[in-house]
């Protein structure tokens, strides 16, 4: 099992859902966050002071059983690349146990 976080431009969100639906992938949990990486955000000048602001970007998560792992990560990369700068981030990390709180499955099963 594998948990999946994708950090994308928010107006990519609707293709990336898109992709991911075409590959099977319907449990999701999606996030409005702040953030910068090799764009350096926006630079504001205030009262003479530079400030760095951060970027809005959504940010994915996806638990996936392992014959899942490529076709999410394909998925999200169809659907959220332009070619510019900051279109994103996917990490994969392991994910050891899972437990659904109303059935009490563990494991794959819990996922879906």
């Amino acid at each position: 099992m594998k948990y999946i976080i994708a950090i994308i431009q928010p107006h990519r969100l609707e293709e990336v859902k898109e992709e991911l639906e075409k590959a099977e992938v319907h449990l999701i949990t999606v996030s409005n966050i702040l953030g910068r990486g090799r764009q350096k955000g926006y630079t504001e000048v205030y009262r003479n002071a530079r400030e760095v602001g951060l970027l809005k970007k959504t940010k994915i998560e996806i638990a996936v059983n392992e014959e899942f792992v490529q076709p999410t990560i394909d998925a999200i990369m169809k659907g959220a690349h332009t070619g510019r700068t900051g279109d994103g981030k996917i990490f994969v990390l392991d994910l050891h146990e899972v437990v659904r709180i109303g059935t009490g499955e563990r494991g794959g099963l819990a996922i879906g």
